[in-house]
């Protein structure tokens, strides 16, 4: 596709661009004039011998700090951290001198360094590699931090999930993934300190290194002895570029429109032959769970019986959260987490036998399917097998994430969680990412996953379809505290307030008094019917219901008049007054219009109550 580019970008991008080529162009003109001959090439291959090897050993020296300092940085919060991020960028600000001399109370003859190691750390190969040390640095801890902080912190807590330690994951995960930027840093910084001048001359004038000995042979033979003199920059700049170009640029994603694509064309799963049955009746579990992050406090109870478990909220609530806690990638303030009888809470994530996948999936950018199953520690490869062809991931193993649908991604995430023993298996929103009709497929497939699996399985959602779909017993939670707990039909049937009726959907909310175990009077002698659990006679109630569980009816229980008219799509809703109430009903095809009276039906089951009281 063709971008049309605003009007001043091009303008004022070529005019730099010009400038910046302009010398070089200036340089070749005057290659014809150059003096040649009155080159010293035994000085010229010394120096240049001398600022490689110096270059060299700086940007190693550069990189056994630099980079674990700009994970520190890019990792670890406060504002001490933040002052340091601050100081050690301060070189890039200095002129070139002003290191040299800063070096030199450091390093000099009559610094304390410098009385240690009796002079050596000036004039001397040494004190080149230190001065190029202090300048350079700064240009692979800038790109360090923004690689690291870049990488989302959910696949170091992932990968701990999966039983490995803080190292292993540095070197597995969060290296790998910042390689390519790392590697533009630690270039960029080899160019700096093989061009650096400055600092150089101040603390090492001797030996010469090639910036200290081009400004020599300038002083001495003028302009036209330069370019001889400069041409070996220039090659080795030109290399380094080529380098930073060809390994520092974005990898192939091998990605496709059809790959990358909602899962329309995902294919159909093939399920290979089930080992033997998988399913138990879960595994004991009970959380006591406080934590406070900044304004935010979770405290929450939970001692569930099912093994198909579901925490429903809305955004904000601490569902997230309390997953993160559980698996051990956050830490409880107070409180216990039993699993299995055992309290994990002191556990570090990789011994804690719980499997977690996160919102996000938490897949490693760059590795393959194959390789995302064989990382966890203790990965069964007969079970790999054996997820590949029943999650339809047959034939995907050569590809990286980027290279998979949201589907397929979510399908590898679930694979990988399976291919070792868990006791516990956390389900954070998986659906949320995908579109209406695979995320109702998949459903599906997760709800007969569930039948065959040992594990207990937690689902996280703040979609009530969900989890009356996939949990047996829920919980609820708002603004990090627990509203209600219980079994699903129970919870759904009866919410405890009205806070948690909508949350799990209820519209068309309002008041009544229970006339019965099963009757709510609305008042205008009209009584609405309900089903589940008893009602107290004289209690007053709430109640709410989804439009779509209403549906107009000719001989329907209910009667009553249009109020409004609202065109929805290719359907119309209308309200109608029922008692002392207003509600909606979805009308497909009537012609009801406003002060008409129709009459309707409510399914009694789809009716929640809640008490007033």
């Amino acid at each position: 596709m063709t971008r049309r580019l605003p009007a001043p970008i091009p303008w004022l991008a070529g005019l730099l661009a010009l400038y910046l080529v302009a010398p070089l162009v200036a340089g070749i003109e005057q290659a014809g004039r150059a003096d040649w001959h009155s080159v010293d090439a035994s000085g010229l291959i010394d120096a240049s011998a001398v600022s490689i090897a110096s270059a060299t050993v700086a940007t190693a020296i550069i990189a056994a700090g630099g980079i674990p300092l700009g994970y520190l940085l890019a990792r670890v919060p406060g504002r001490a951290m933040a002052a340091l991020g601050f100081i050690v960028q301060l070189p890039l600000a200095l002129p070139p001198l002003t290191s040299g001399i800063l070096l030199l109370f450091l390093v000099g003859y009559s610094a304390p360094l410098g009385r240690l190691f009796a002079g050596a750390l000036t004039d001397s190969f040494a004190g080149i590699v230190l001065a190029e040390v202090f300048v350079a640095a700064p240009f692979l801890i800038v790109a360090a931090r923004s690689a690291f902080a870049a990488i989302d912190p959910v696949l170091e807590g992932v990968g701990a999930t999966l039983g490995r330690g803080p190292l292993e994951l540095f070197f597995r995960v969060s290296l790998p993934i910042a390689w390519p930027s790392l590697l533009s840093g630690l270039l960029l910084a080899w160019l700096r300190a093989f061009g650096e001048f400055g600092a150089t001359v101040m603390v090492a004038y001797h030996p010469y290194s090639l910036p200290v000995y081009t400004y020599v042979a300038f002083g001495a033979q003028g302009l036209p002895a330069m370019l001889p003199v400069l041409l070996p920059t220039l090659v080795l700049a030109l290399i380094i570029m080529a380098l930073i170009t060809l390994l520092g640029g974005p990898r192939d994603r091998r990605s496709s429109r059809a790959e990358r694509g909602s899962g329309v064309a995902l294919s159909a799963p093939r399920i290979a032959a089930a080992p033997a049955r998988q399913r138990s009746d879960g595994v004991e579990l009970a959380l006591q769970l406080e934590k406070q992050l900044g304004s935010f406090h979770l405290e929450l109870a939970w001692f569930p019986q099912r093994r198909r478990l579901g925490i429903l909220g809305r955004s904000g609530s601490g569902k997230s959260l309390t997953f993160k806690l559980i698996a051990g990638i956050e830490r409880c303030d107070r409180g216990a987490i039993v699993v299995g009888g055992r309290d994990v809470s002191q556990l570090d994530p990789a011994e804690r036998a719980i499997a977690y996948v996160p919102q996000s999936y938490g897949l490693f950018p760059h590795l393959m399917v194959r390789e995302q199953l064989s990382f966890p520690v203790g990965a069964d490869p007969e079970r790999a097998r054996y997820w590949l062809d029943r999650l339809g991931l047959r034939g995907l193993e050569e590809r990286r994430p980027a290279a998979l649908s949201l589907g397929q991604q979510q399908r590898v995430a679930l694979a990988r969680a399976l291919v070792r023993p868990a006791d516990l298996l956390l389900l954070d929103e998986p659906f949320s990412a995908l579109d209406a009709p695979l995320r109702s497929r998949l459903r599906g497939e997760l709800m007969s996953l569930q039948d065959e699996l040992a594990a207990t399985t937690i689902l996280v959602t703040h979609d009530p379809a969900e989890a009356a779909l996939l949990a047996d017993e829920l919980l609820v939670l708002d603004d990090g505290r627990v509203l209600q707990s219980g079994p699903t039909a129970y919870v759904f049937r009866r919410p405890a307030n009205e806070t948690v009726a909508r949350l799990l959907g209820a519209e068309n909310v309002a008041e009544g008094v229970a006339t019965g175990p099963d009757k709510i009077a609305l008042g205008d002698d009209m009584i609405l019917e309900v089903g589940g659990p008893a009602l107290r006679p004289g209690q007053r109630v709430g109640w709410g219901f989804s439009p779509a569980h209403a549906r107009l009816d000719a001989s329907g229980l209910y009667r009553g008049a249009v109020e409004r008219v609202t065109a929805i799509a290719l359907e119309r809703q209308i309200c109608v007054r029922l008692g002392n109430a207003t509600i909606k009903l979805a009308d497909g095809s009537t012609a009801a219009a406003p002060g008409d009276l129709c009459r309707f039906d409510i399914d009694p089951e789809a009716i929640q109550v809640w008490p007033l009281d």
